[in-house]
Formats: C-alpha cells, sequence, structure tokens
C-alpha cells in the first residue's frame, strides 16, 4: 500500500503540473503525440528559438491517433509508430520530410529507415527517433523468477485476475504470435494467425484489465490489483521512480517485441511549415536522449545523441541490446493489421 500510496502522491503531482507547463504554448505549431511525450527536455531548442513550447494534442493509442486524423482533426505533426506508416501514406494525409532542413537526419540509425514504406525515390515520409521494448513487466516480491520465464505466465492459473495486456493491436498481437512461436510478422500464415487468436482468447479471463497507458497500467501494479503485464519501458520507468519493486524480463524462452517509433509531416497542417522543423531538430538534439531515457524509459534514435548515455544506464533501463528473440514491429502489410484489430475487438468482447 505503501507503494500505491507514493505512486499516487507522484502522478498527482504531475497532474497538477502539467496545466501549469501548458499555458506558454506555441499556437503555430500543433503537435499529436502520445500521451506523456510533451516533455520540455525535448524542446529545449525549440523553445530557445521560438519563445515557448509547441501546443499538443494527446492519445493514447496508434489506431487512436489514426483516426481523428482521418476524421478531419488537423495536426502539423504526428508520432506514429512504424507499422503505421502506410497506413498514413495509402490515405495521403503526410508528406515527405526535406531532410536537407534536419542536420541530425544524418545520424539517424541506418537500421530504422530499412523500408520503402519509410524511405523511397519520392522522400523521407518517416523520422525515427525513439524506440523500446514490450516485454514481462512483474512485481518482484510477489512472482518468483522462474514463473516469468516464459509467456505461459499469462495462462498460469495462479495468476488469473492479476495479469494486464495493452489495449493495443500491434503489442498484444505480437505478445500472442511470439507465445505461439512466430518470431517475424512480416507473412503470417492462416493458421499462425488461427493460433496466435486462440491463445488470445484463451488468456482473456485471465486479464484484469486492458491498460491503454503507461500510467494506468502503473497504478493498477503499485496498488497490487496486477502482478504480471505486458509492457513497454514506460511503466517500468515511472515505478522505479517511486520504489516499487518492479523488474522488466526482457529474455522469456519466447521472446518479447521491440518497437521504434518517429514524427511524420501532416499535409496541410494549421501552423507555420518552419516550426516542424524546429520540433524535429529538437527532438534529435544529442541532450534529449537523456530526458527521454530518464523520463520515458526508450532509447534515442539518433546514434550521436544515443551516444551520450553510458551503456550501463541503457542496460539498466531496459533498453540496451539483448541475447534472446526479438519479434521486431517493422511495417506490416495493411490488409493483415486491420484483420488482427478487427480480431482483437471481437476477443475482449468474449466472442
Amino acid at each position: 500500500m505503501k507503494h500505491a500510496n507514493m505512486l499516487k502522491a507522484g502522478l498527482c503531482a504531475l497532474a497538477v503540473m502539467a496545466p501549469l507547463s501548458a499555458r506558454a504554448e506555441d499556437p503555430e505549431l500543433l503537435v499529436l503525440d502520445w500521451a506523456g511525450f510533451g516533455l520540455p527536455g525535448l524542446m529545449e531548442a525549440y523553445k530557445a528559438k521560438n519563445g515557448d513550447v509547441p501546443t499538443y494534442s494527446f492519445y493514447g493509442d496508434d489506431d487512436e491517433a489514426y483516426q481523428k486524423v482521418a476524421s478531419g482533426f488537423r495536426s502539423d505533426v504526428g508520432h506514429p509508430c512504424s507499422q503505421m506508416i502506410a497506413k498514413y501514406r495509402e490515405a495521403d494525409l503526410i508528406e515527405p520530410w526535406d531532410t536537407s532542413k534536419i542536420p541530425e537526419f544524418a545520424n539517424v540509425h541506418p537500421a530504422f529507415l530499412q523500408s520503402p514504406i519509410f524511405k523511397d525515390e519520392k522522400g523521407v515520409w518517416f523520422i525515427p527517433t525513439d524506440y523500446g521494448f514490450t516485454a514481462l513487466a512483474y512485481n518482484t516480491e510477489k512472482v518468483p523468477a522462474e514463473d516469468i520465464a516464459s509467456l505461459d505466465v499469462f495462462r498460469n492459473p495462479a495468476y488469473a485476475g492479476r495479469i494486464s495486456l495493452p489495449d493495443n493491436t500491434d503489442d498484444v498481437w505480437a505478445l500472442a504470435l511470439l507465445a505461439t512461436g512466430v518470431t517475424d510478422w512480416t507473412n503470417v500464415t492462416d493458421e499462425q494467425f488461427q493460433a496466435a487468436a486462440d491463445w488470445l482468447r484463451e488468456v482473456n479471463p485471465n486479464v484484469r484489465a486492458y491498460w491503454k497507458d503507461p500510467s494506468e497500467l502503473s497504478q493498477l501494479m503499485a496498488t497490487g490489483e496486477v502482478l504480471v503485464a505486458w509492457s513497454w519501458n514506460d511503466s517500468v520507468t515511472i515505478l522505479k521512480k517511486e520504489g516499487f519493486p518492479i523488474g522488466f524480463q526482457r529474455e522469456p524462452k519466447e521472446g518479447v517485441s521491440s518497437f521504434f517509433c518517429g514524427y511524420v509531416n501532416f499535409k496541410n497542417g494549421p501552423g507555420k511549415e518552419d516550426k516542424a522543423y524546429d520540433f524535429i531538430n529538437s527532438w534529435l538534439t544529442p541532450a534529449s536522449a537523456r530526458t527521454l531515457l530518464d523520463e520515458i524509459g526508450y532509447a534515442h534514435a539518433d546514434d550521436a545523441a544515443l551516444a551520450t548515455i553510458p551503456n550501463d544506464e541503457l542496460v539498466a533501463a531496459g533498453v540496451s541490446p539483448i541475447q534472446g528473440t526479438v519479434l521486431s514491429q517493422t511495417p506490416i502489410d495493411p490488409e493483415m493489421r486491420n484483420r488482427m484489430l478487427e480480431e482483437f475487438e471481437q476477443i475482449k468482447a468474449g466472442f
């Protein structure tokens, strides 16, 4: 209960501070971003040049953000993860970046751009900025190490009603595919899809809650309602700061998932185009890597920025390279992703 009270106090403090930091926002740049990413430390260069930070509109899920934009919401830049870029391009919602205006683009790790969906003869459609892992978060005082050696922990009757999965199509399917022996989701067969869906249906009754954002999962774990979760780095970072006994198992026998995200340049944004470049240049400054790791627990996609962080800190944060199996959330066929989305909604509804 002590941990829960500490976490509640910390989150309440952040809630009180948020309106204060939002009073001086630049009306000439609107950023559609993940909840928790409106961090002053990422926008120091932007504020130094423009006098204040951008205006933000936050979301908790990639599909939520896409539906918002597809329904007519106008923003200047957005922060999707890699598997969403094809969908934005197909809907003609984004335009290429002019990388001649982004000096640090040369230092973005090449592995994050190895797809014609991100970069082709028409230009660069996606600027990778951050990456992390989805793995097993667990209460180290109540869950023995042997129980989280396998993803079967989610089927373990001892944890029925004490687990949490993300309310997120990509992460939940990455989990189910790994649990059923698939480590590359770029060419999933009908049989593999069905096996993963069956696994999710088996696990569904054990789920206490499908968490929508890292703060929600942190609360669930801090109160003791949830003992094991399929989690991003964010929740682990929050709980560690509050002194909660949290572990992050990144090497279960079946593997874990990795993801990377970045920024797109929306067509016909309401703000000033030059400020979109001020924004991405501020994000890519080497100093931003420290804020990203300390506040969210993610690693920077810019090699020069990442080099400012000692390796032992990357290991402690759970973003260093690992020896085990990793399913990388690279772009997949939009039709398959839509199929996953629809099936997941049916599973959550009990069908």
